[in-house]
Formats: structure tokens, sequence, C-alpha cells
């Protein structure tokens, strides 16, 4: 089964106080499946971990194992998503109140009919009111 990976989910990876069980599952799905991520992600996970390095959170190298690590998963960019921002993203955060980064993720999950999985509370309420079924929740 694939599905949509977000930013939050993947850095509570990197950080041990941010564990969570739905951080979990989605890396234990990833043994069988494969996630899809818009191209914001990289940019998204990128900038956190350098955030990290400069708050002492993590150092350069740690950053640079946690790339190697998640270079190594099977996640999948979708370059699709940059086509239709301005027609499917922007109209979508303008109407349930998030930022276009979440609506990315969102407008992906619906694209592709896959769930998604996030750490964010907003992107989740927001995805259950348009119908995208969370991945923790179908492998409840």
């Amino acid at each position: 089964m694939t599905f949509v990976l977000d930013a939050s989910t993947t850095l509570a990876w990197a950080f041990v106080d941010e564990d969570s069980e739905t951080s979990r599952v989605a890396l234990d799905r990833l043994q069988e499946a494969t996630a899809v991520v818009p191209v914001i992600w990289l940019i998204e996970v990128a900038n956190a971990l350098l955030v990290a390095e400069r708050r002492g959170r993590l150092t350069a190298d740690q950053s640079a194992r946690f790339v190697e690590f998640i270079s190594g998963l099977p996640i999948e960019v979708d370059t699709v998503g940059l086509e239709t921002v301005f027609d499917r993203a922007l109209p979508l955060a303008r109407v349930l109140g998030l930022s276009v980064y979440d609506a990315m993720y969102l407008d992906l999950a619906r694209r592709d009919r896959v769930p998604l999985v996030t750490l964010d509370r907003r992107l989740a309420d927001a995805a259950r009111r348009m119908g995208v079924p969370l991945l923790e929740e179908t492998v409840a």
C-alpha cells in the first residue's frame, strides 16, 4: 500500500523526544509499502535538520546520517503537484485554513487516493473533513 508521508512524521524519526505511535506505524509500514511525498517535503526536512543543528539538537554528522537513512527508504517524490500548486493546493489551503505546504500533502493524498500520515493535528483534521484516510486509522 502506498501512502503520503509528511515532514512532521519523517522528522519524528530524527528526534527521540518526538517519537510517537503514528511515526512508528509509518516507519514499520515502509517495510512493505512505498511512501510518496510532494517536492516540498525535501525542503521542509532539510530546513528542519538545519534548524536543529543551529539549535544544538543535532550535529551535522547526525543530520547526514539521518539523510542517508531516509534516502534508503522507499520514498518517491511526486513532481506533478508542482504543476497544480496554484490550481489545487492554493485553493485547498484557503478553504481549509492550511498552509500551502500542508495543502500539498493533502492534495497529493486526495489525487492518488491513498492515506496520509501526519503528526500535524490541523492537517489531520483537514484530511478527515475532506474524506482522506489517515494511515494510522487504516491499520488500527
